[in-house]
């Protein structure tokens, strides 16, 4: 089935609420900047409502719920969008309350905030909560967002572990089931920055019909059709196509070894470029920077 709705997935900025940050300072006027002036924004003008649009942001990923949630309130409130919530679920038994469900039911947009993706697929799997996003997203125009954790457990396989350093390193990187939004890919948030092309480079040999998607900082993608990936936010997104590795000792060596892999394919996507997962072809648009994180597209590279 074509999902009717739309999925944004969101590399992260400085990630409120996970264990590398937790100590970072808190309240840099900045982190969330790239939000407002871009990928929150694009989210709004793809919702039907626009600025009317109700918003769910489920902070269950996060150590530091209150602090996140009153930050995104406060960025949708700088983009006129008034009604904003926060769901705040941290058990299985709070995602199963019926206030839960009806504001399941009646929000344009539930984003998922960054934090820690076991707590995410661990709380949410198996509920009719989780059910309801799924059917709603398949069947309407309606918007799941996730940013860090919240994007790397969108898809239907996600990374909960890996050293970055090691990943390369056969048992270091650790793969479980995500909430299962979109099949056939494997997402790594915070990537350029925290050297964690190695954690996705792993992931994908060891299934070469995922694709890997690296989200960096200030990157997203807007996905459409369930197919149609488009780059949103001033940084980088990485592709890792797995089709056509040749040979790889992932499946030979022993746990503890380091791994080869040879001839993966890598793509790179900036602001308004767009990949078909069907076809696996990549479009680049061409754009120019018209002030400080704000782009408007040229025209298309014949």
């Amino acid at each position: 089935m074509v999902p009717k709705g739309k999925l944004v997935i969101i590399g992260g900025a400085v990630d409120l609420g996970s264990s590398l940050s937790y100590n970072e300072n808190i309240n840099h006027p900045h982190y969330i900047k790239f939000f407002e002036r871009g990928i929150l924004r694009r989210m709004i003008t793809e919702s039907p409502k626009k600025e009317e649009s109700v918003i769910e942001v489920i902070t269950t990923a996060s150590k530091i719920p209150e602090i996140v949630g009153a930050e995104y309130i406060k960025s949708f409130n700088q983009l006129q969008v008034s009604k904003v919530h926060v769901l705040d679920i941290r058990t299985r038994e709070d995602a199963l309350t019926e206030e839960s469900i009806e504001r399941a039911k009646n929000a344009d947009i539930v984003m998922f905030s960054g934090g820690d993706q076991l707590r995410l697929s661990s709380i949410f799997g198996g509920t009719e909560f989780l059910e309801i996003l799924k059917r709603r997203y398949e069947q309407e125009d309606f918007m799941i967002a996730g940013t860090s954790a919240g994007a790397a457990a969108a898809s239907v396989n996600m990374i909960y572990r890996g050293n970055s350093s090691e990943a390369l390193i056969k048992g270091e990187v650790q793969i479980t089931g995500g909430l299962g939004f979109i099949d056939d890919v494997i997402i790594d948030t915070h990537f350029v920055q925290r050297g964690r092309i190695g954690r996705l480079f792993y992931a994908v040999a060891s299934n070469p019909g995922m694709l890997g998607i690296g989200l960096g900082e200030d990157a997203g993608l807007l996905i459409t059709g369930g197919t149609c990936l488009e780059a949103i936010g001033s940084g980088l997104t990485i592709l890792v196509d797995g089709r056509y590795i040749s040979e790889t000792s992932i499946y030979d060596v022993e746990i503890g070894s380091p791994v080869s892999i040879d001839n993966l394919k890598v793509h790179v996507m900036s602001i308004f470029d767009k990949y078909d997962l069907h076809k696996h072809e990549l479009k680049i648009n061409k754009a120019i920077k018209v002030e400080e994180d704000v782009y408007l597209r040229i025209k298309d590279y014949d």
